[in-house]
Parts: C-alpha cells; sequence; structure tokens
C-alpha cells in the first residue's frame, strides 16, 4: 500500500516558472426541461436521499474598488449550482464519424447523453473540437468556425446541441484565443509580407544581435511547452520574429489591435447564437502583455531563455478586455464563463476578475490544488512531497475568501492538463483505489463553488503504469521533457528511470487515455479491429462504466453510483452545500481534514483522512453532530461516535448531520 508523504508546498500554477534542471529532483528522496433519466430504484428507493444508500441523507467598472459585497448578497443562480461534466472528445467515445479511425468523434458525444444525464451533469463542457493541425490537441485552432473533420461537422455539433437541450443540459465550449495555429487565414496573410492586412494582428518584431553580429531573438522568454527554447519564432519570409508562448506553431494574437478583438468578439457570437451556452476560456490572462517585451530576470543561470511571466500574464490590459467581453458579447446571453489563468495565486488579483460586481467572468480555475505536488516555482512535471494540512489550507482558504469577497469558486480535482486525481492525491492501488475516489468524491461534492467533473473520474480511472515505454506518451510537453532529459542525462539509467517516474506520477497523457466503458475490446471506446489513437489502459477490464453502473452490493456503492448519490444529495441540499458557510474544524492534524457546512435550516460534517493510516481524532465540542449518514467504506451507517474520540482508517471519509 501507498502511504503518501505531505508537506507544504508554494502553490503554484498550470504554467509556472522554469526551474534549474536540479531543482527537477529536489524528492528524489522523498516521494515515496424533458422528462428526467430515472435511475434503477434500489432496495431503499423509498428512504430520504440522506437515508439511501449512498449513505448521506476603460469603462467605470474597471476602476471599481475591491471592496467586495459580504456572502450575504450571494445571489443563486443556474451557473453557481451546475454540474459542469468536462470532455476531451479524442478520448471520450469514438462511433466513426469523423474522417480518422480510433479517433473521438461528436457523434460518441451524443450517444452518451443519457449516462450524463443519469450522473447529474447540467453542462457539457467540450475541450476544443475546432479545425485544427492537432500540433497541441486542438489548442492550435485554424478555424473558429468549423469543427475537425477528426470530429464531424458542424451538423453533427448542431445535433449534440439539441439533445442536450432536449435533456435540460447546456454546452460550454473551449475558446482559445490567446493565440491561433499557424495555419489560420489570419496568420497565413499576417505572415505574407510586412503590409498585409492582418500583420498587426500578431507580435512581430525585429531580431537583436549580439556582439558577434549573430541574430537573436527580441528577448530571453522562454517556450511554455518547450521552455529550452526561445518564445520567439524566425520567418524567414519577412525576417522578423513573431511570438510564439506554447509552441512555433500557435502564434499569440496582438490584442492590442481593435480588430483582434473585434473579430474574437464574432467568434463567441457565432456559438453563443449556434446554441452554447458559455465559455472555458484558455490561458486568458495572457492576452496582455507588457509592450515594451522586456527581458525576463534570471532564475536559471543556466538556461538561455527565462519564463516570461512577469510580462505576458495579467498584463495592463486584462481586465479592460475582460470588460469589453463582457459588455460586447456575453451581457447580451445567459451565459457561464471561467477562465484558465495560469501565474495567478493573489487573492485581489483573481478576485478583480470574479468578483460578483466586475463584470468580467464568472469564475476562474485556481490551481493551487492540482500543483500541490511541484516543486515551489518549478514546472508541472515535477515531484514534491506534502502534507494534508497543505491541501486543508488551499481549500480553505479558498472556500472562505471567495464566500467573504464576494466571487465565485470554480471546484475540480481533474482536468485534461493534469494526473488522474485518484492517483495524485490518495492511493491508486488496487485496494484502496475506490476508496480514494468516493474519499474524494465525497470532498469535492460538499464544496462551494461550481462543480467539476472530469471524464473518467468518476469511475476512478487511474494514471497508467509506469511499465508502459516513453513512446506511449503522445503528449507535446511529455515529449519535450523526455527529450530534455535524455539530452542532459545521455544513457544515464538512473536518472532516466527517475524522468519515467514524473512522467508516470505527473503526464497530461494520463488525463488523455480512451474512457473505459465496457470490458471488451478497447474499452469499448472504439470498434474491435480499429487502433484507438492512444493507447487504452490496461486496467479497463476491471475500471468500466458497465461494470460500476450494474454493480449491485447491498453494503457497499461503485464509484460511480457514489458519485451519482453524491451529485443528487448536492443538489437537494444545495443551499448547505453550494452557498453554505465554511468552517475548518481542526487544524493542528497532519492526516484529518474536517470541515462544516452549514446554512440557516441545516448543517453537515464532513471528516476526511488523507493517509493511509488509521488515525484517531477528537470530534470538538463546536461540532454538534447528531448523526453519521454517510462513508465511502459502506453504504450503512458509519457506526462512530458521535462525540469524544473518533477513528477512521485508511482513507476514510464520513459526513455527518449537525446542528446549524
Amino acid at each position: 500500500m501507498i502511504t503518501v508523504v505531505f508537506s507544504d508546498v508554494q502553490a503554484r500554477c498550470l504554467y509556472p516558472r522554469r526551474p534549474s534542471v536540479a531543482a527537477i529532483f529536489v524528492d528524489r528522496q522523498g516521494h515515496a426541461p424533458p422528462p428526467k433519466v430515472q435511475a434503477k430504484p434500489s432496495a431503499t428507493s423509498s428512504l430520504p436521499i440522506l437515508e439511501q444508500t449512498f449513505c448521506i441523507p476603460i469603462e467605470p467598472g474597471i476602476q471599481k474598488d475591491l471592496a467586495m459585497s459580504s456572502s450575504t448578497s450571494q445571489s443563486h443562480t443556474w451557473w453557481k449550482e451546475a454540474v459542469v461534466y468536462q470532455i476531451y472528445p479524442a478520448s471520450f467515445k469514438s462511433t466513426g464519424a469523423g474522417d480518422t479511425p480510433g479517433w473521438g468523434d461528436v457523434k460518441g458525444i451524443t450517444s452518451k447523453l443519457d449516462y450524463l444525464k443519469h450522473l447529474g451533469v447540467d453542462v457539457v463542457w467540450t475541450s476544443p473540437m475546432y479545425r485544427s493541425p492537432q500540433v497541441d490537441m486542438g489548442y492550435d485552432i485554424s478555424d473558429y468556425e468549423d469543427i475537425d473533420p477528426k470530429y464531424g461537422t458542424l451538423a453533427d455539433v448542431d445535433v449534440l446541441i439539441a439533445g442536450l437541450k432536449q435533456r435540460g443540459m447546456k454546452l460550454m465550449m473551449d475558446l482559445v484565443v490567446n493565440h491561433t495555429s499557424d495555419q489560420h487565414a489570419w496568420f497565413l496573410d499576417s505572415r505574407a509580407s510586412k503590409d498585409s492586412k492582418h500583420r498587426d494582428w500578431y507580435i512581430w518584431k525585429p531580431p537583436r544581435y549580439d556582439n558577434e553580429g549573430n541574430r537573436q531573438p527580441p528577448n530571453n522568454w522562454a517556450m511554455i511547452l518547450g521552455e529550452a527554447n526561445s518564445a520567439w519564432t524566425w520567418d524567414e519570409t519577412t525576417e522578423e520574429y513573431y511570438l510564439s508562448l506554447f509552441t512555433p506553431e500557435q502564434p499569440d494574437l496582438n490584442w492590442e489591435n481593435a480588430e483582434v478583438r473585434a473579430a474574437v468578439h464574432n467568434v463567441l457570437r457565432f456559438w453563443l447564437d449556434r446554441g452554447a451556452s458559455g465559455f472555458r476560456m484558455d490561458v486568458i490572462n495572457l492576452i496582455s502583455k507588457v509592450q515594451s517585451f522586456p527581458d525576463a530576470e534570471v532564475r536559471d543561470p543556466k538556461a538561455k531563455f527565462q519564463s516570461g511571466d512577469k510580462y505576458f500574464a495579467n498584463g495592463p490590459r486584462l481586465h479592460e478586455f475582460l470588460h469589453e467581453i463582457n459588455k460586447k458579447v456575453l451581457s447580451h446571453y445567459d451565459t457561464i464563463t471561467v477562465g484558465e489563468m495560469p501565474y495567478v495565486t493573489d487573492e485581489d488579483e483573481i478576485l478583480r476578475v470574479v468578483g460578483q460586481e466586475r463584470n468580467e467572468l464568472n469564475m476562474i480555475f485556481i490551481f493551487e490544488l492540482v500543483d500541490i505536488s511541484n516543486v515551489p516555482g518549478s514546472p508541472r512535471l515535477t515531484l514534491y512531497p506534502w502534507k494534508t494540512s497543505k491541501l486543508r489550507n488551499i481549500v480553505s482558504k479558498w472556500q472562505n475568501v471567495m464566500r467573504d469577497r464576494g466571487g465565485w469558486n470554480s471546484v475540480f480535482l481533474e482536468n485534461h492538463d493534469n494526473p488522474r486525481s485518484v492517483s495524485h492525491l490518495t492511493d491508486d492501488s488496487d485496494g484502496n483505489r475506490e476508496l480514494g475516489a468516493k474519499l474524494l468524491s465525497l470532498m469535492a461534492t460538499t464544496l462551494s463553488g461550481t462543480l467539476y467533473i472530469y471524464q473518467g473520474e468518476e469511475l476512478a480511472m487511474r494514471n497508467i503504469p509506469l511499465s508502459w515505454d516513453s513512446q506511449e506518451y503522445k503528449d507535446i510537453e511529455t515529449q519535450n521533457y523526455w527529450k530534455k532529459m535524455n539530452h542532459f542525462y545521455p544513457g544515464d539509467e538512473k536518472m532516466l528511470r527517475y524522468a519515467k517516474e514524473v512522467m508516470q506520477k505527473k503526464a497530461r497523457d494520463h488525463a488523455r487515455t480512451p474512457v473505459q466503458w465496457t470490458d471488451e475490446v478497447n474499452a469499448g471506446f472504439c470498434s474491435e479491429g480499429i487502433k484507438p489513437w492512444m493507447r487504452v489502459n490496461d486496467d479497463y477490464k476491471t475500471i468500466n462504466a458497465k461494470a460500476q453502473a450494474s454493480f449491485s452490493d447491498p453494503d457497499q456503492l461503485s464509484v460511480l453510483q457514489y458519485w451519482r448519490r453524491g451529485l443528487e444529495n448536492r443538489k437537494k441540499h444545495k443551499n448547505v452545500f453550494v452557498y453554505g458557510s465554511f468552517e475548518l474544524l481542526a487544524d493542528e492534524d497532519d492526516s484529518i481534514f474536517a470541515y462544516k457546512r452549514a446554512s440557516q435550516e441545516e448543517a453537515f460534517i464532513t471528516l476526511l483522512n488523507f493517509s493511509g493510516n488509521t488515525v484517531e481524532w477528537q470530534i470538538p465540542e463546536k461540532a454538534k453532530i447528531q448523526r453519521w449518514v454517510a462513508g465511502n467504506y459502506t453504504s450503512k451507517d458509519p457506526g462512530q461516535n458521535s462525540s469524544g474520540s473518533i477513528k477512521l482508517r485508511p482513507w476514510e471519509g464520513i459526513m455527518g448531520v449537525a446542528k446549524p
């Protein structure tokens, strides 16, 4: 059994600063309105939900002061109460409707809408499906108003939207507008000539020259997905550099140009008018850059290029640009918006974006929790030991900050850019995987904010095994990391083995293996005889949706069933779990996360043991627990004391009814 070893970590975001190569190995010694889809009635279906088998019963506004309104003024609205399910289309379900066998498609999503409705999903968020060369899995868009043939057609999307509406669900799309593909018509024209119509739609700069007369990039910024390289790409035709923060195939748009912003606004209108209900905005805080484009400070003396996030993240006009999007587009529709904002953890800066009176975005993804195992100040492909106290502090901080200062949380444990949560935050061994997954489900469904579930999370899908060859990893970030490690440590078996361990724990690829629908060949993702674009995890015979949906045991629920019941109860008790107060009950234990959620009418206590050990915990008198109603070890009464001392087994989570 794996016991997670914990220690505090400075929070970092999705694309943190680049460290020295040595920093990567800090932890080598320490890491160890239609009809509702009805569920099949259970033997206890006559009981109230809390007793069932789950066990739980500039514009002027831009300069507005940051003194946020109190929690009592938090408005109730559909997008706060929604359960959002993220789909990575390439890996969700393949029907063969696209032009690439073994690739997920739009019709595959449509075919699983009843499954999602039964789970309790309100909004389906799709990662990019736009036309793209697929250098970065669709985050390099060549046409914002068309669907890539790999996924199908625009008509297929229309059918998907209609199917969602029929079931009372909505579509949220990924919006990637910091950059485009280098194959987008805008960029093809931009690079054709210095006098072209779209030249100023991208960021072009002349070269610098060193003392020997050698051509150099305009500054020393490092590329985000390949930090050993420059963020600037040389163009032979016009003999200038263009900014490409992620890859050379993803040139950054020039948001200083009003024509660019107007074109982006039209993209939003195109999809909203077609029936979409909102957007997840990719790296949206990178759209404003410091226009002098200064050199970044040297953080890694061994590296030629340095992270320039100080100058390209949360730039001087960010709030102006976001406010403009809201005023000119979003305010005319009933939408849900969430921003991806790397490089920011400062609560004031975040509240400038998500404050309910700011008129910018509804919420953002705060990456402190999913980045908990990053080496401080380092890229995501690093390992660092952490303690439950760090997790507890991160969650507690944002639960209270958003409520007290008028912002709004996004609650998530996984996405397409991170490892599987059951592998990352708990113990994914065969004996503990289900316990860990249910523990995380119990936490996620009882926290305030809009809840996001990533495909397969509800099945406790886990990371791919260490035995897989490096060639099985398809992600460009992982490939660049493996090349870098082989460059620095050629033939060093010990270091390369360690690099493989890092990949096995942290690579983005883990979230991108095909969803495991059945125990049939290819896990039911695609037909037999067709090779999936990415290898299916070897454990699909035992971990799949079909087996979990049909699971029947008087004392247990499958992970899928546990999620369904948790979401059902979250909605029934939304005044507590979505809008209620949050109180941390203990902050001294290295294993226990205990908190109270309350409304004026009711309250619940949740205890979570984030360790592989049995832990004794003294229930504080202020908890006022009346009875325990939920647990991840059994579907019956957890059988724990409601006062005094309590023992929590490894990875055990329980919840009780308390006095408000």
